[in-house]
């Protein structure tokens, strides 16, 4: 695992930290642990709980169904926007495979954007800067505004 912490978010750069996880399902532990551990000295006044919810389940579906020919990994990075906080978890999957999804009460899966949906002010899914998927949550009013 890797990450950067980046100290002086600014509107030219909005991006408060990054890491790199392998996609496997340790990840996803790690991934909750870090962020919480990474966001804490910005304290956020959005709920932390909630955001780490939510990486948790877009950093399952990344490791579930990004693939590719090549070696992987799942990056997820997190920006302060205004008052706002971003989360984006990019893997190398296909865009058009992310969709939100109403399980029947006994399915075991298909719960995790329908989360992402209820918790966030807003998400969005599609093609990475880079290539593959990236899926983004925002949450409002994370910060006062200055």
């Amino acid at each position: 695992m890797a990450f950067v912490i980046d100290r002086c978010a600014c509107e030219e750069s909005p991006r408060i930290g990054m890491m790199v996880l392998q996609p496997v399902p340790e990840s996803v532990p790690r991934a909750r642990r870090w962020f919480r551990r990474f966001i804490a000295p910005y304290r956020p006044m959005c709920s932390v709980d909630d955001c780490v919810l939510m990486i948790s389940e877009l950093v399952t579906n990344a490791v579930l169904y990004g693939c590719s020919d090549e070696p992987w990994v799942v990056r997820v990075e997190w920006f302060r926007e205004g008052t706002s906080l971003r989360v984006e978890v990019h893997n190398p999957g296909f865009p058009a495979n992310v969709s939100l999804r109403r399980p029947d009460a006994d399915d075991a899966h298909g719960r995790g954007l329908l989360l992402v949906d209820s918790i966030a002010a807003s998400w969005h899914s599609g093609p990475g800067r880079s290539g593959g998927t990236v899926v983004s949550f925002v949450m409002s009013d994370a910060w006062p505004a200055t």
